[in-house]
This record gives C-alpha cells, structure tokens and sequence, in this order.
C-alpha cells in the first residue's frame, strides 16, 4: 500500500501516526480483508474529541484513493431546518439528532456495490449543515471507512447499522486530552471559549459516557493521540 495526501490534507504523516503496535497489528489485519472483488465496510468509532475524523482520513491516505474512501456518518445530522426551536438543538450531536434510517440506507447501497457510483453526504463545520451528494463512492473502491460516535450503540436501529460494517475499531485517548481538544475545536468553528467549555462538559460529555459504555462491542480498541 501506499500513502499519498488525500483531500482533506491527510499525508504521510500517517505513517508515523499508525506506528504503534496495535495500530500496525490491525493494518495488517485489515489488509488481509479486502479485495478488489470484496468491498470491506470499516466502522471507527469513539468519544467526541478522540480524533476519529483525523484517524480515518490517515487510514485512507495510507491506502490510497484508488483502494479507500471515507464516508462520515456526520452527514447524517438532522439539517437546521428540523431541529432549530427545538430541544434537539441543544443537544446537537446526540443519538437522537441524527438520521439512523438514512445512514442505514447508504451502507446498504454500499455494501451491495451494485451501482456505478453511490453517493454520500457530508457535514461541513462552517455552516454546521449536511450537504446531499458531495462524496463519491465507485464500485471499485474496495475500502469504505465510515467514522462516527454511535456505532456500537445497542439500540435496535443502531444495531442494524452495525449489521452493515465488516469490523468496528474504538479509538481511545487521555480524557483530559481530548476535553482539551474537544474545546479547542468548539472554539475554532465559532463558539466563544466559555460556551465551548460548557458545551464540552456537558452534552459532548454525556455523549461521550453512552459512546465508552458501547466499547465493549468494538473488534478492536485502539490507542489514538
């Protein structure tokens, strides 16, 4: 395999970031996985701050656009329209502000690979909004990595989603470090440092305490920084 920049900036870094024992040990599993023939579904999962975005665009560059491509399950955030004046807009980010059902649809379609091409959302920051269609996924591609928080949750329709990914990794990181990452981010897409300590503290951390009691389920736990 090899390891290129790939859109979102991720570069041969990752080599030096995947040199750990256990994150070595799963490449080379995963390697094993796939094929040109068989499309390989990899979830990654983890707390909010833990890094899962970053993670999964150094796993694609290390394979390659021409192998991988990463399929966020962020753009599956119920839109502005939906949640605002609601009490879900406080609680943006929780399980219960995404489209489960629309996630489900997509890996389905991925998982078949019996379409050219199948396209997938994605959330951008900037406006805090998905947008429909802006990630293209070829039947050729043999690596899918889906990132998100709620992967391993128990809940019946999470559980279906579950049923569509070939193997799921956790990712782990000090607590303090991530809570200080995790405020880092909230304030560099806008909120003010207060705000986004509070936001941190409170409903990314109740997010974070129902994502850590699913670990358990993961196939692999893996150490992240």
């Amino acid at each position: 395999m090899h390891t290129e920049t790939n859109a979102h900036g991720a570069s041969g870094t990752s080599e030096a970031a995947f040199a750990h024992p256990e994150i070595t040990a799963a490449l080379r599993d995963l390697e094993h996985r796939f094929s040109k023939s068989k499309r390989f579904i990899l979830g990654v999962t983890g707390p909010p701050g833990v890094g899962k975005s970053t993670f999964a665009e150094c796993l694609a560059a290390h394979f390659g656009p021409e192998t991988s491509v990463v399929v966020p399950m962020d753009g599956f955030h119920l839109g502005e329209s939906i949640i605002a004046g609601t009490e879900l807009k406080q609680r943006k980010g929780a399980i219960d502000t995404f489209d489960v059902g629309g996630y489900l649809s997509l890996l389905q379609r991925l998982k078949r690979r019996d379409e050219d091409v199948v396209y997938a959302p994605l959330y951008t920051r900037d406006i805090e909004e998905p947008i429909a269609a802006s990630i293209a996924v070829p039947a050729g591609i043999p690596l899918v990595i889906t990132e998100g928080n709620y992967l391993l949750s128990p809940e019946p329709a999470w559980q279906k989603v579950r049923g569509q990914l070939d193997a799921v990794w956790y990712l782990e990181l000090p607590a303090d470090l991530r809570l200080e990452r995790l405020i880092h981010r909230h304030v560099e897409f806008g909120k003010e440092p207060a705000a986004a300590e509070a936001w941190a503290k409170g409903s990314d951390e109740a997010n974070a305490r129902l994502i850590q009691a699913d670990s358990h389920r993961a196939d692999r736990i893996l150490p992240w920084n």
